[in-house]
């Protein structure tokens, strides 16, 4: 992964104050393997390379940990209202999720099983789109440690890509329809005919 690449889009993550903010938060927090990951980064950098302000047309941020000691509701939930009190006054929805029970409830959501989730990074592999496999999260030097299992071109050219790790073409759709509206440059290249 090329050093400017990862540089570059930090620079874009970061210049919304809230990606910074949650990044910070999360050191502190240390929950196990955790990233901040997909729309907050992407929509970020699409922000930048669009010439909007940082923040627009973010609808959430997600935080995913991965924590197999536990994998009950509420051990889940226990992490989740301490996440909550942390990020209270960054005035944005925060979706924290432990990776590990993923298997438990991903079927009856979308449809398809999913074998038990081994860390965040296998997760962020499976997201519908190459374009949104992204996670990122702070060390405790104040570094970054970046996870970008497709690069970055498809990102910086505003590409949109099918991820075939899993069939969900729906979602892919679904989003892309949603995300073309915010950002209307984007390309959105079309589910291969199987």
């Amino acid at each position: 992964m090329p050093e400017a690449d990862v540089d570059t889009f930090l620079r874009y993550i970061l210049r919304n104050g809230k990606n910074r903010a949650l990044l910070e938060r999360l050191a502190k927090l240390a929950l196990p393997d955790h990233h901040l990951v997909a729309g907050c980064l992407f929509q970020s950098v699409w922000n930048g390379l669009s010439g909007f302000r940082p923040e627009y047309g973010i609808a959430d941020y997600d935080v995913f940990y991965h924590d197999p000691t536990d994998l009950s509701w509420d051990a889940e939930d226990v992490v989740i209202r301490r996440c909550a009190d942390a990020f209270a006054d960054l005035g944005v929805e925060v979706q924290v999720r432990n990776q590990a029970r993923v298997h438990l409830w991903y079927e009856q959501r979308f449809g398809l099983p999913c074998p038990p989730i081994r860390s965040s990074r296998e997760a962020i592999d499976t997201f519908p789109n190459q374009s949104s496999c992204f996670g990122v999260c702070q060390r405790s030097d104040g570094t970054f440690d970046v996870y970008a299992p497709f690069g970055f071109a498809d990102l910086f050219d505003m590409v949109l890509r099918p991820n075939l790790a899993r069939d969900l073409r729906f979602r892919y759709y679904e989003k892309a329809n949603r995300w073309r509206a915010v950002w209307p440059d984007l390309v959105v290249l079309p589910w291969p005919v199987t």
